[in-house]
């Protein structure tokens, strides 16, 4: 019997719509071959896209030997390319390097056969952005640029095309034909530019563009937009040939806008918005601005005055969702779907009816939460009042203005990992401007889509400067503030540090922008092909710890909430009444919670300070230890280095809202009152947590999504938010079935029972809290420590260890050891109580203080807190259930 295993391990015989080779340097090739020594090795190309694999192996074309080379990768090849380490090592002999420029704007492949009779062993295609990154390291400008003569230079990257022209469409309505325009070629940065008129500002163009394209096997002719377009036409059709500098694009007093202060990165707080959401339903805008950006220059629209009684209260930063151009939504208002909104108010709140009535028209009722890169420098098209052009560049930059006026800097959602499409498909630009080149592909060639989309591969010279140049002029063209990376884990590390450089390198004196006050923040997981440094070290939480670039710690999330994202929709965290208001789905007896509790308390303290892997705990079993030392569910309790390093956070865009997630947790018998009390207490984790905290918009609202977990192309019926607290939108109907449908029947009886829709008087109750929150965290610098050295110094917990009372995390901030800071406070006591009861702590040093309740606490919105006690006398402090309480002492 043949043994399967054996075959599988035998090299196919020749691929070449395959891509198994890479050309990693002019003199350099690998392939993952079982290399022979009696074979012989071949380089092919052809410069009219004529090679045909036969039996007899590669017609028609050129043929160039290789040598192998044994000694392997030498070690910078090995850092580009861990991946390959190992693999066998092929060289093009010196005297062919000058052919290289000239073969790859061909097709090229290699073969191998045996010497003695030869027949073939393999032949693949190439992958080649290795050696286009050894031959063209350009570093100049792209795309659109102006000279002291006005006059527009356009230039496009594309190396191994064979021909570019500039297709310019004088008519704007972009129908007629356009002026055919020939570009020039640099053979030394792999260029095509081309020198204009003045007269062709504010024109319309696409590059065609003659290129060899691997997964098609042939050369294709590729009209495209430019991937450096700061305007375009509506729907992304056309680039825009425009000047940011031109002053009818800037809203009076731009160039003046005063930044709101900003003494040091722990001093942000942040608010994760998405445009249309924030508007999309306020009446108090005009119809014709609602979703757009121009509705954030209504200052007295419900939105704005609740942004702004935020920004009074602590809020520092606006985090926008994805504001690029987005592929996804229809930017042409009248070809959009209406959504009746009162037939969907009339349908039952379990009802499966409103998700099946939006299915449908998902793709056209202008809602999505913009996650697909079209371009990446110009602002969306649908969320202008004229997306057809450069309207949207003022109207972004007014939103801009708007906010920065209102006392708010604003941060972009950047999502460079990925983009929407690749190859040959209508809305990918950068594969077929480049083909093989910006995107991350497997060993057989193909796109790499662990992120869901397109990964793009920024491991590639150009793929990282575009993520550069388009940083840049979102810094200094448009004045942001802040840049959240989508899943930041698949970038590598020294692409963030680049950045990092580049945004300090920009001043107020040069550029118009403090670009180090500009904060850098991400998704540091770690999964995908680049996961644990296989493609270079990626920009993991740990690899970051210490730059200051933050991460989302899921340890605080988890902690608080319960559960994960992808596991334990039931299970029930510290906030969530794990302790002493089990589910029916927590089966564990008492015993068993009380130690899952005191074992989550040790992570929630971490997180309270700071999330810092060097900072000394006495753990629930009684170990002195370090955060980073600190095993929880097989990963480190605390990571970071810094507290900057640390968002704080637990709800966001993704996944259910902070409320549903109490919702679904909390025993069903639970009272409104007390699930809005677990809600409460997992927003002060956050708000009084060292490092920076993360709000998702509406949460100190009650937000909800109708328990939808994936609200991304969900409509506008599921993500609205009602700015004035009168209309919550739990009961919204089951949530989409795609994403939800394996926990409708548990749900579903949630939705429909009319205990559980939250009140006015709800809302307002969680909005004061939040409000009060943010009040407090501005009241002392001891809540916004600048470094690790200051929390170890002038934070720490009582009540810790195997006696702690649990369910009870006591946190103390004592400005009295080392250098006073500016806060009015000597000293402050934090504690949160995750149990339904009061719960009581004695301790001797509490006799020491002389402690009084906040002043924002005292006859403040929540009359519960006047349970709360301290007893110097005693040394004890009594906390009511599911609270919040902090104590100061008076300087």
């Amino acid at each position: 019997m043949l043994d399967q295993s054996v075959v599988e391990e035998q090299p196919s015989v020749g691929q070449l719509d395959r891509l198994r080779a890479y050309w990693v340097r002019r003199d350099t090739i690998v392939w993952n071959i079982h290399a022979l020594p009696n074979a012989r090795y071949e380089l092919h190309y052809s410069l009219d896209g004529s090679l045909e694999l036969t039996a007899k192996g590669i017609q028609h074309g050129q043929v160039l030997p290789l040598e192998r080379h044994l000694q392997g990768l030498d070690a910078d090849l090995v850092a580009a390319f861990p991946h390959l380490q190992g693999l066998p090592v092929f060289r093009l002999a010196a005297e062919h390097h000058g052919l290289v420029t000239k073969i790859l704007r061909g097709q090229v492949a290699v073969q191998a056969y045996h010497s003695d009779d030869q027949s073939l062993i393999d032949a693949t295609a190439l992958q080649i952005p290795g050696v286009l990154d050894d031959l063209y390291h350009y570093t100049g400008e792209l795309g659109v640029s102006f000279d002291a003569q006005k006059q527009p230079i356009l230039r496009l990257w594309a190396p191994t095309a064979r021909n570019v022209e500039l297709l310019l469409y004088a008519d704007s309505t972009k129908t007629t034909e356009p002026q055919r325009q020939p570009m020039q070629f640099d053979e030394r940065s792999g260029v095509w530019s081309i020198v204009g008129e003045p007269s062709w500002e504010d024109l319309f163009y696409r590059y065609e563009i003659d290129v060899f394209v691997p997964s098609t096997g042939q050369f294709e002719r590729n009209s495209v937009t430019d991937p450096y377009s700061l305007s375009l036409s509506t729907n992304s059709q056309h680039s825009q040939i425009v000047d940011l500098q031109s002053q009818r694009l800037k809203p009076k007093g731009w160039s003046k806008i005063a930044k709101p202060s900003l003494a040091k990165p722990t001093d942000i707080v942040l608010y994760e918005l998405h445009v249309r959401d924030f508007s999309i339903t306020d009446h108090s805008v005009p119809a014709e601005l609602r979703g757009t950006y121009k509705a954030f220059t209504q200052l007295e629209s419900n939105g704005m005055q609740h942004l702004q009684r935020l920004a009074k209260a602590g809020l520092s930063h606006v985090h926008l969702l994805p504001v690029f151009d987005i592929a996804t939504i229809e930017e042409h208002r009248p070809d959009r779907k209406r959504i009746d909104f009162e037939y969907l108010a009339s349908l039952p709140a379990d009802s499966p009816e409103q998700q099946a009535y939006l299915f449908p028209i998902r793709d056209r009722d202008g809602f999505n939460w913009g996650y697909d890169p079209r371009h990446y420098t110009t602002p969306e098209g649908s969320y202008s009042t004229d997306p057809d052009g450069s309207t949207r560049i003022l109207e972004f930059r007014e939103m801009v203005q708007a906010l920065n006026q209102l006392g708010l800097r604003v941060v972009m959602d950047v999502v460079y990992n990925h983009t929407h499409s690749s190859g040959q498909a209508s809305c990918a630009v950068l594969d077929r401007v480049v083909p093989g080149y910006y995107h991350r592909l497997d060993a057989d060639g193909n796109v790499c889509n662990s992120t869901c989309c397109a990964n793009t591969a920024s491991e590639h010279h150009m793929m990282e400067k575009l993520m550069l140049d388009s940083l840049r002029t979102w810094a200094v063209e448009y004045k942001i503030d802040g840049f959240r990376f989508d899943l930041m884990g698949h970038h590598l590390k020294r692409n963030m540090l680049a950045i990092r450089e580049m945004l300090d390198g920009l001043t107020l004196a040069e550029h118009g922008v403090d670009g180090k006050a500009i904060y850098l923040y991400g998704e540091g997981w770690n999964f995908g092909e680049v996961a644990d440094g296989a493609r270079g070290e990626n920009a993991t939480q740990h690899a970051l710890a210490g730059t200051g670039i933050g991460t989302f710690s899921d340890r605080l999330r988890d902690a608080a909430r319960g559960g994960g994202p992808f596991v334990g929709f039931q299970v029930q965290g510290f906030a969530t009444g794990l302790l002493d208001r089990p589910n029916h789905f927590e089966q564990r007896a008492l015993v068993e919670r009380n130690y899952q509790v005191a074992v989550i308390s040790d992570v929630v303290r971490l997180s309270l300070a700071g999330n810092l892997a060097d900072y000394p705990i006495l753990s629930c079993e009684g170990q002195q230890t370090l955060g980073g030392h600190l095993y929880v569910n097989g990963k480190p309790a605390a990571y970071g280095l810094r507290p900057d390093d640390h968002i704080a956070y637990v709800s966001a865009h993704d996944n259910e809202t902070l409320f549903d997630g109490v919702q679904v947790k909390a025993p069903i018998e639970t009272p409104m009152a007390e699930r809005v009390r677990m809600h409460n207490l997992a927003l002060s984790l956050v708000a009084l947590a060292q490092g920076i905290p993360f709000f998702h918009a509406g949460d100190e609202l009650l937000r909800s999504k109708s328990m939808d977990r994936n609200s991304y192309n969900s409509s506008d019926w599921f993500n609205r938010i009602d700015w004035t607290g009168q209309q919550n939108t739990w009961g919204s109907g089951l949530p989409p079935s795609a994403d939800n449908h394996e926990h409708w029947s548990t749900v579903a009886p949630l939705l429909a029972d009319p205990a559980l829709k939250p009140t006015p008087e709800d809302m307002a109750f969680s909005y004061a809290h939040f409000q009060t929150m943010l009040q407090i965290r501005r009241s002392s610098e001891l809540f916004r420590l600048s470094s690790a050295e200051l929390i170890k110094q002038k934070l720490w917990f009582l009540n810790t260890g195997p006696e702690q009372v649990v369910g009870l995390v006591v946190m103390v901030l004592d400005d009295e050891v080392g250098k006073p800071s500016d806060s009015p406070f000597c000293r402050i006591v934090v504690a949160f109580n995750g149990s339904h009861q009061p719960l009581s702590y004695s301790d001797a040093s509490f006799g020491h203080y002389d402690l009084q309740l906040h002043p924002l606490l005292v006859n403040g919105y929540d009359p519960v807190l006047e349970q709360a006690s301290f007893d110097r006398s005693h040394g004890s402090i009594s906390v009511p259930g599911f609270s919040c309480v902090v104590w100061v002492e008076q300087r």
